[in-house]
């Protein structure tokens, strides 16, 4: 069946429905070749390109809203396949019948915590993308000497080789000698971002985990490469977070329309039975 093709942009977690629209009506999106205007189909069997390169399109899966929490363990990478055959996080992941799991981010290799996985493609553009401005919150242990001055330092900015950047709030979290924990938060997620900020100062960051993406924390207890799923109640607060359309009222709207009045039914109407069962 044919679908506008915003709608399966958004469903390969390509771009959201509108940001796929600007693509469209800049004209850096084809179907079979030729370039097309907004308001266009397109089938899963079409070949369809932006910016020339081939989208895999996949009709999005029932349970479309789904979201896991993901510890990540040092020494994964975050891509599908590795060249090099280094362990990837979708090793670990529970199967898809259809869709796919898409990452909100990314952690290097040396960097473990938490990721975020979806199948809601929109969902995912919405929460990577700056203007939601969504805070991140890390674990890191730092290697060398740290006072006051350094940290009203990163507070107030230090520019990086791709721009100015800083931390929102920098709480100290314990440790013994040398090696001392903090708990930074900060709204970017610029490559190796919180490891360049504390190295502008002459220290070096020894051990870095992601606890926290927006309203979703890592859980306390969860063990390195295994993952939760998300409640709807999470879930709802992720969508919220993004100014997305809560999900109960996402199903309304889809809804088809009732058949029109009219007609009888060709079947007598029975008296109405009870359709409360006791729960097991």
């Amino acid at each position: 069946m044919a679908e506008r093709i915003q709608k399966l942009l958004a469903a390969a977690g390509i771009a959201s429905r509108r940001e796929a629209e600007r693509l469209i009506e800049a004209g850096r999106v084809s179907v079979n070749g030729n370039v097309i205007s907004l308001g266009d189909k397109a089938e899963l069997s079409d070949t369809v390109r932006v910016d020339g390169k081939v989208i895999r399109l996949e009709r999005r899966p029932a349970t479309k809203h789904r979201v896991l929490a993901y510890h990540k363990p040092e020494g994964e990478v975050c891509t599908r396949s590795d060249p090099d055959g280094r362990p990837t996080i979708f090793d670990r992941l529970p199967r898809l019948r259809s869709g796919r799991w898409i990452t909100v981010g990314r952690l290097d290799i040396n960097t473990s915590g938490l990721i975020l996985l979806t199948t809601d493609g929109e969902l995912a553009n919405r929460l990577m993308h700056p203007s939601h401005e969504l805070e991140r919150e890390y674990a890191v242990r730092v290697l060398g000497p740290v006072d006051e001055a350094m940290l009203r330092q990163l507070r107030q900015g230090v520019e990086l080789e791709d721009g100015p950047a800083h931390f929102n709030s920098i709480r100290d979290a314990g440790g013994q000698g040398a090696n001392h924990w903090y708990h930074v938060t900060l709204n970017e997620g610029r490559n190796r971002e919180v490891r360049r900020l504390w190295e502008s100062q002459g220290v070096r960051v020894s051990r870095l985990s992601r606890v926290r993406y927006g309203p979703i924390a890592l859980r306390r207890g969860l063990k390195s490469g295994e993952w939760d799923e998300l409640t709807r109640a999470d879930i709802e607060l992720l969508r919220h977070s993004v100014g997305l359309t809560p999900l109960e009222q996402l199903a309304r709207d889809e809804k088809p329309a009732r058949r029109k009045a009219g007609k009888p039914h060709k079947k007598p109407v029975r008296a109405r039975q009870s359709v409360y069962k006791k729960r097991k």
